[in-house]
């Protein structure tokens, strides 16, 4: 679909809805400098760091292969610094991405999985929580914690397949070289158990792995 959707009313009139890109979120932070040095130090791209002479100023950080950005500065909001909390990273591989932001300099609290609906909203430590990521790496089921220096708290939330009616986006799209390496690697590991039950090579392999990493994306049945 375009940027506009068309749609009947139950009136039988069509009705013009426009998209609603969710593309920046506010945070509240005490110090806009040391702010933008943690996320920069996280490798986040710098968008951009406006600053007029009322004393507003506004900086904008997007995280690697993200379609929406965060924000903070000065006169921006007057939320209590710290105060963002359950800011959601999805990430198709929990383990990778956490090692990634301990190199970095983040605090990352240890793979978890929830045993308890919404434990992991709740504060390190707390019950509810079993070490290691969800049994066979369950998709949207395998957490991890971090703050930035002012408290605002992020949660990773590893996910491999879409619930269906996820997105009804017909492009495939990866934020690195490396998910697509393991997208492959999924799509490999179906295609070959579809091999076996067929007891031949499949010589349409690339359009199997691509139906394959096509439904993951989009919530559709996965091919057998």
């Amino acid at each position: 679909m375009s940027s506009t959707d068309v749609s009947r009313s139950e009136a039988g009139g069509i009705a013009m809805r426009v998209a609603l890109k969710l593309e920046a979120v506010v945070i509240p932070v005490s110090d806009v400098d040391r702010a933008k040095e943690f996320y920069g130090r996280l490798g986040w791209r710098l968008d951009a760091d406006f600053s007029f002479d009322n004393g507003f100023r506004g900086v904008q950080f997007t995280p690697p292969g993200s379609s929406a950005s965060i924000q903070f500065g000065t006169n921006k909001t007057s939320a209590p610094p710290g105060s963002a909390q359950g800011l959601y990273l999805v990430v198709s591989d929990i383990e990778v991405a956490r090692d990634d932001l301990v190199a970095r300099g983040a605090q990352v609290s240890e793979v978890f999985h929830a045993v308890a609906p919404g434990a992991q909203f709740q504060p390190d430590g707390t019950s509810g929580r079993a070490s290691g990521p969800a049994p066979d790496h369950e998709s949207y089921g395998s957490f991890a914690t971090f703050s930035d220096v002012d408290g605002n708290g992020w949660l990773l939330q590893e996910v491999t397949t879409r619930l269906p009616g996820h997105t009804d986006r017909a492009e495939l799209v990866f934020s690195s070289a490396a998910e697509l390496v393991r997208a492959l690697r999924r799509a490999e590991a179906a295609h070959g158990e579809f091999e076996k039950r067929a007891g031949k090579a499949d010589a349409n392999w690339p359009e199997s792995y691509v139906a394959y990493m096509a439904a993951e994306q989009t919530g559709g049945e996965l091919p057998g």
